[in-house]
């Protein structure tokens, strides 16, 4: 039987982590795989608090649940790590990927975390700079490939190309792609 690989989207409401599990499930169905993405709201208005969930399989998914333990956590928002237990679930050798100017160590230190992997990367100025908006999504989803290598980059660019080719301009497909990509070379790791 094959892993099945969970991811946990942490974000406030209006910096697209709903988007974000949608957009990476759908790159893994692209890639021939089995997937879910779903939301879980809390408050539902923009800033609020917000959860999503990505379920990737080489099989059929049968459980249709939040996630408790996810192999990866993808933060949006640094505010929420003071919020939010971000961690709860995630396993010792759990991969966390916080939108930050912090380093991986201060992440770390900041929660008192022992064991699992720890990224950083600038994901709302990458979002400001390819965009010219601080909506982080596309930047995460670029870092959270480059922290788990659960799909090829180039697997998650085009299932991002086809799934916008008929919603956004083509500058707006082009803009998110380069933040895809730029947060994929500029991620850091501890």
């Amino acid at each position: 039987m094959s892993e099945m690989i969970e991811i946990r989207w942490h974000g406030r409401g209006g910096q697209g982590a709903v988007t974000a599990a949608k957009i990476l499930a759908e790159a893994a169905l692209g890639e021939g795989r089995h997937i879910q993405a779903f939301p879980e709201y809390g408050a539902e208005r923009r800033g609020a608090p917000v959860k999503s969930f990505t379920r990737i399989s080489d099989e059929t998914i049968h459980i249709h649940s939040p996630i408790h333990t996810p192999r990866a956590v993808a933060v949006l928002d640094s505010t929420l790590l003071d919020a939010v237990d971000v961690t709860e679930g995630l396993p010792e050798d759990g991969v966390l990927v916080v939108n930050t100017l912090d380093e991986p160590a201060d992440v770390r230190k900041k929660l008192g975390l022992e064991g699992r992997r720890v990224f950083t990367v600038d994901a709302t100025q990458i979002s400001i700079d390819c965009l010219g908006k601080p909506i982080p999504n596309a930047p995460m989803i670029g870092a959270i490939m480059k922290a788990t290598e659960i799909l090829p980059i180039e697997g998650v660019i085009r299932g991002f190309k086809h799934k916008f080719s008929d919603k956004l301009r083509p500058e707006m497909i082009e803009g998110n792609v380069k933040a895809i990509q730029r947060a994929y070379e500029e991620v850091k790791a501890e």
